[in-house]
């Protein structure tokens, strides 16, 4: 039985449902001053995000630094209030619950942080943290409940001996594997994983990405990747949602975006990953001007136009529309399918800024 196949079942959907859909997601910061503190601004970190994940496959979200894309990831699962839109989960609007019933609906939603070691509590043992999950929500007995946690730590490569260690007597890929099997714990359908990998070396990365890959497999998971690394996220995405400055630049599967990048801010990105050879590109990289806006004040019209090489004036006053399909680009000049750009140079083009 195919992932996706286990995931509808798991899901209880017809093949072509979403699992989830997050329409115009907004999260914005209140920055107060003055003597009352009044709210004079407001930080957009996550600026009216759309996209759909569907049962058993891997989106991965990608951007620079500060973007808003592991801001988005909690405010899907309630970590973080939205301010506005929509978050649909299991048909509900997660945005929209109380305590009581987000509490329900977090058995089928889960998250694996950056930093493990800060996710764990330092004073509890491993097994105490993998059977929390299952003792607060009366799902097992004591006794059931430690038998699922050697279950589970031999699911993620670790033996039974670890239940009795602290987290910081663990590495920290044992750490990572450790976060993982906890959210596991309670069976989810969907799990937001969050720069898992970034924080570990490259040969431990690999094996924590077959690992997740194997999971997803075995257990018909599916995922929202949330990283800046390229080559993670092309490892184990399906498809890839490219985010700046809280909006999504472009959205198409792995192999179509990286064959052929309709937006300059997804080309700059695949030009900054690491080739293997770089002496065989076979194109200059596009130069990228200036410092990423300020997200208190985000430019007008398109948020990248004052850092896009190709950017002319409608792109300072008119806002893009992420549009395409199954290959969707918020940009009103996309660069040509299967050309690389005209210039690479970061001079003005027709008319535009450098």
């Amino acid at each position: 039985m195919s992932t996706a196949t286990k995931a509808l079942e798991k899901a209880g959907l017809r093949e072509g449902e979403p699992l989830l859909s997050v329409q115009d997601l907004k999260l914005h910061y209140p920055i107060r001053g003055g003597i009352f503190s009044r709210q004079v601004g407001s930080v957009r970190a996550v600026d009216g995000v759309s996209f759909e994940v569907f049962p058993g496959e891997t989106l991965g979200i990608v951007g620079e630094s500060g973007c808003g894309k592991s801001t988005t990831g909690r405010a899907i699962i309630r970590l973080e209030d939205p301010s506005a839109g929509a978050v649909v989960f299991g048909g509900r609007d997660l945005a929209s619950l109380q305590s009581r019933a987000l509490r329900k609906v977090r058995l089928d939603l889960q998250m694996v942080f950056q930093d493990p070691y800060s996710s764990l509590n330092p004073q509890k043992r491993v097994g105490d943290l993998l059977a929390e999950p299952l003792t607060a929500h009366g799902r097992v007995s004591r006794k059931e409940a430690g038998r699922k946690v050697v279950e589970m730590l031999e699911r993620v490569g670790l033996s039974s001996q670890f239940r009795s260690r602290y987290p910081h007597e663990l590495s920290g890929g044992q750490r990572q594997r450790v976060g993982i099997a906890r959210a596991l714990m309670l069976d989810p359908t969907l799990v937001v994983l969050d720069e898992p990998v970034s924080a570990l070396d490259v040969s431990i990365q690999a094996q924590v990405l077959n690992l997740l890959k194997d999971l997803q497999r075995d257990l018909g998971l599916t995922y929202i990747f949330i990283s800046h690394g390229l080559g993670a996220v092309k490892y184990i995405s399906d498809r890839i949602a490219v985010m700046y400055l809280g909006k999504i630049m472009e959205t198409a599967t792995t192999a179509e975006l990286f064959a052929n990048p309709r937006h300059p801010y997804t080309e700059i990105l695949l030009d900054a990953y690491p080739a293997p050879n770089p002496h065989l590109r076979d194109k200059e990289r596009i130069v990228v001007q200036g410092d990423v806006p300020n997200a208190a004040n985000p430019p007008s019209g398109c948020v990248f136009h004052t850092r896009c090489p190709f950017a002319r004036e409608k792109c300072k006053t008119e806002v893009p529309q992420l549009e395409g399909g199954k290959h969707a680009f918020a940009c009103h000049f996309p660069l040509e399918v299967g050309r690389p750009p005209a210039s690479a140079t970061g001079t003005t083009t027709e008319g535009g800024e450098a």
